[in-house]
């Protein structure tokens, strides 16, 4: 799980992101600032899906797909598509501490290291709903990697549509985020607009 955070922290500073989003607290040298170029309107809208895509993990086809669902669903499409992507397993054992980075979560929820309910679950894509409960499988919760994954995130903050317990190693889905409870630098509406096209 040692990847190099060098191409991580490139795509960082060409989509503008700093890297604390996705988990990494290495600074880049330069600064995560787009070029200067003057963008066209349509490049705006892709940088803003590009950016979304790769703080989340998530490709094309997928992305298109939570589009689509969010645009059948009540509310605001931009805030529901971030609302999408926040429910995925993945994410929600990233926000709760349960891993240090996005990336790490996808490959610990694939092992099978995290319960929903109870019941194992090893897809990172899948939607957890409010009133879930994930929680680190026992056999695993007992693992150096999680005593340590625990430890560093000791002080990280967990957003307020989740609970977590970190005594039972495990977090429940209170609530949808709030768009101001997710704290992703994209301007939605901009994706929005490039697939309403």
């Amino acid at each position: 799980m040692a990847k190099s955070k060098g191409p991580v922290l490139k795509r960082c500073r060409s989509l503008g992101i700093d890297p604390t989003y996705l988990g990494y607290d290495k600074k880049s040298k330069k600064n995560p600032k787009a070029s200067h170029r003057k963008v066209s309107e349509y490049g705006l809208q892709l940088r803003e899906k590009q950016k979304t895509k790769f703080v989340y993990g998530v490709q094309e086809k997928q992305f298109r797909g939570y589009f689509e669902e969010a645009s059948r669903r009540k509310g605001i499409t931009g805030t529901v598509l971030l609302q999408i992507l926040e429910s995925r397993l993945d994410n929600v054992v990233y926000r709760l501490g349960f891993a240090n980075s996005r990336a790490q979560a996808r490959a610990l929820v694939s092992q099978g290291h995290f319960l929903v309910n109870g019941k194992k679950v090893n897809i990172p894509s899948y939607l957890t709903k409010v009133g879930e409960e994930v929680s680190i499988k026992e056999s695993s919760a007992n693992k150096e990697i999680f005593k340590q994954i625990i430890e560093d995130n000791a002080k990280r903050a967990v957003p307020t549509w989740l609970e977590a317990n970190k005594d039972n190693k495990s977090g429940k889905i209170v609530s949808l985020p709030e768009r101001e409870q997710i704290d992703i630098p994209v301007e939605e509406h901009l994706i929005v607009e490039l697939y309403s096209k």
